[in-house]
């Protein structure tokens, strides 16, 4: 059975709404994974290579900031990618919100609660300055972007165009519904794994 990584949001958790409508819609085609992430970035890259080596995904899907993960990971590790509303400037959006702050979906550790702080923002800056140098002339029609056309958080189809070719749209927002998932998200990533 083929198998997806889903990289979750900043916000949320492998227990999203889009990760459990992957789950459920792939249940009995494909294992869909979808771990809880550090937040901080350079230990959510390090948890997402060590899932890679350990569970030998087919597919990363990844959203907002998740799709900002993938899109790094993807080229290195030589797996296709569907990014969801990719949040490529995590720095904007985190200065906005320094403070503290709630998950907006359950963790598996039961933490609710983190902080964004300068010291996350400039972790943050330091993966920004250099995510695109993987990019890879034989991925640029390996990964795709998926654009909500009512997103009001990440305008970013522009910037990812200028590295990719395969651009699609769904008429929701940032944070797709179940629905949505289903109706946009599913028949690309069956595309992108031959199902």
């Amino acid at each position: 059975m083929k198998k997806i990584l889903f990289l979750h949001g900043f916000f949320a958790s492998g227990q999203c709404v889009p990760a459990m409508a992957l789950r459920e819609t792939f249940e009995g085609r494909a294992e869909v994974i979808t771990p809880d992430l550090p937040i901080h970035p350079k230990k959510a890259v390090r948890c997402i290579h060590e899932l890679i080596d350990c569970e030998q995904p087919n597919l990363l899907i990844g959203n907002s900031c998740g799709a900002f993960y993938a899109q790094m990971v993807a080229p290195i590790v030589g797996i296709p990618a569907l990014l969801g509303n990719p949040h490529f400037k995590m720095t904007e959006f985190l200065k906005q919100r320094i403070g503290e702050h709630q998950y907006k979906s359950p963790r598996k550790d039961g933490n609710q609660h983190f902080v964004i702080d300068e010291t996350l923002i400039e972790e943050f800056a330091e993966m920004e300055a250099i995510q695109f140098d993987n990019c890879k002339p034989d991925f640029r029609d390996r990964i795709w972007g998926l654009f909500g056309e009512q997103d009001t958080l990440a305008h970013f189809e522009p910037l990812f165009l200028q590295h990719y070719n395969r651009s699609f749209h769904f008429p929701g927002a940032h944070t797709p519904t179940a629905e949505e998932v289903r109706g946009w998200y599913v028949p690309l990533a069956e595309k992108l794994l031959n199902i």
